[in-house]
């Protein structure tokens, strides 16, 4: 993890109204899958948002939602798990979001594992 969110994956960040016409449910449909852990959001903008990157094709990321499971195993808040996902990691090469958006779900959830 990094203190220093300028070295993060640059990202819009998504209210939960505007995740809801994105994905084109209700906004509690959007919170249950906050809930699920499909998603994973922050408030540390003041309403809860979540990054624009965990959005493919007007879905949440299908590889997201393990991936979150492994970091809160080991340990990880959700700003904690935003914060890895989107700054880069030395064993990886690339911030572990672009890895995940590229298919490779299951080195970075190797790398989340050893984190704990």
């Amino acid at each position: 993890m990094t203190d220093d969110l300028a070295q993060q994956h640059p990202t819009a960040w998504l209210s939960l109204p505007e995740l809801a016409e994105i994905l084109d449910e209700p906004v509690g449909r959007v919170r249950r899958l906050l809930d699920d852990l499909h998603l994973i959001g922050s408030r540390r903008h003041g309403a809860i948002s979540v990054p624009a990157v965990f959005i493919k094709d007007g879905e949440p990321l299908t590889s997201l939602r393990g991936t979150v499971i492994v970091l809160h195993d080991a340990g990880f808040t959700d700003d904690e798990a935003i914060d890895w996902l989107l700054s880069p990691d030395d064993s990886i090469g690339i911030a572990p979001i672009d890895a995940l958006v590229a298919g490779r779900k299951a080195e970075v959830r190797r790398v989340a594992a050893t984190l704990a």
